[in-house]
């Protein structure tokens, strides 16, 4: 029987940045360092990563960017990396080093897509790994204490948290603590290597069957979805450009709950008419959408087998638009992936 492992997958990020002098927390370059020079950072990761199975670390380089740059390819072999990780009996459980700008789109994508039976830890930095104030290491370790635990699901874990890929936002530019779950909080703390689960279970639905993960990951490139927001002295016009452009499909962050100024609602309806699939979801940094959508429709919880259909609210009136249950930048995500595999 082959020994057990736990795989770190590098993407680059803040984590494996580097600035010109350590008093630098800003302006530096990010995926500078590969992913076993990080490991080389934290002598007894090894030790950590044994615990009670005697695993080893297998270091693999997906990709060395910043995330601000995240692509359809590097996601693409992010996938194919942890979904070859999951199928493989020796890999215990994943840990992939992600910068932060990006983190919780790239989580969502694994945790709605995989819905992973073994433990898949995101973590980070805000720092880079030449700073004097450099968190990357301490976040690395406590995210091979998480992935040495073997609770199944999609983590991530940062400033000692551990948040749920569903929940978690990035909600600081520059404070080392820059994410948080809204809301619920962190599922769990890690203290000296301790990982203290707070009995706040994540919700978890059926990842997608072979076959649709086989059709997403033949396309070359996602479909083409948008955000727009609405507010104060709002128009139809960015929505227009964007309908004439030949955008596939469009998020609406709405006021409130879920509220569209009038006249962006009207050209909302119009591109929806016109085969554009439009959700609107609230721009409010915690809740989600309470009662009636916008419009008459009166909306009714599909059934669903999957985790992105769960969170979708289908309005089946006439005049209203499909609510999302989830903040913009997730939804658009999840819109990217219903419209590939429809």
């Amino acid at each position: 029987m082959a020994q057990e492992k736990i795989v770190i997958l590098g993407t680059g990020g803040t984590i494996a940045g580097q600035a010109q002098s350590s008093t630098q927390g800003v302006g530096y370059k990010a995926g500078q360092l590969s992913v076993a020079g990080l490991l080389a950072a934290v002598p007894d990761l090894p030790q950590l990563a044994a615990g009670r199975t005697g695993a080893v670390l297998d270091a693999v380089q997906i990709a060395q960017i910043d995330s601000k740059d995240m692509d359809w390819p590097v996601w693409r072999s992010l996938l194919q990396a942890v979904k070859a990780g999951l199928e493989d009996a020796a890999t215990q459980a994943l840990v992939i080093t992600h910068g932060t700008d990006t983190l919780e789109e790239t989580a969502w994508l694994l945790q709605a897509v995989l819905q992973p039976t073994k433990a898949v830890v995101l973590t980070c930095a805000m720092r880079p790994a030449t700073s004097l104030q450099a968190d990357g290491p301490q976040n690395l370790r406590d995210a091979v204490a998480v992935a040495a635990g073997d609770v199944p699901g999609v983590w991530v874990v940062a400033a000692g948290e551990v948040h749920a890929a569903r929940e978690v936002l990035k909600v600081h530019p520059y404070r080392l603590n820059a994410l948080r779950s809204y809301e619920g909080g962190p599922c769990a703390y890690v203290e000296e290597s301790r990982v203290r689960w707070l009995g706040r279970a994540a919700v978890q639905y059926p990842g997608w069957n072979a076959a649709r993960l086989e059709q997403l990951l033949a396309c070359e490139e996602l479909p083409w979805v948008e955000i727009v927001q609405s507010g104060a002295l709002q128009s139809a016009r960015a929505v227009q450009a964007l309908v004439a452009a030949g955008v596939q499909g469009l998020v609406v962050a709405g006021t409130g709950n879920g509220t569209i100024h009038q006249a962006m609602e009207q050209a909302l309806l119009q591109a929806r008419a016109k085969g554009v699939s439009v959700w609107h979801t609230t721009r409010c940094l915690e809740g989600q959408l309470v009662g009636l959508p916008v419009g008459q429709g009166v909306p009714s919880v599909q059934a669903s087998s999957d985790e992105i259909a769960a969170h979708v609210i289908k309005v089946e009136a006439e005049g209203g638009l499909d609510a999302v249950l989830l903040p913009p930048s997730k939804a658009r995500i999840a819109m990217m992936l219903q419209l590939a595999c429809s």
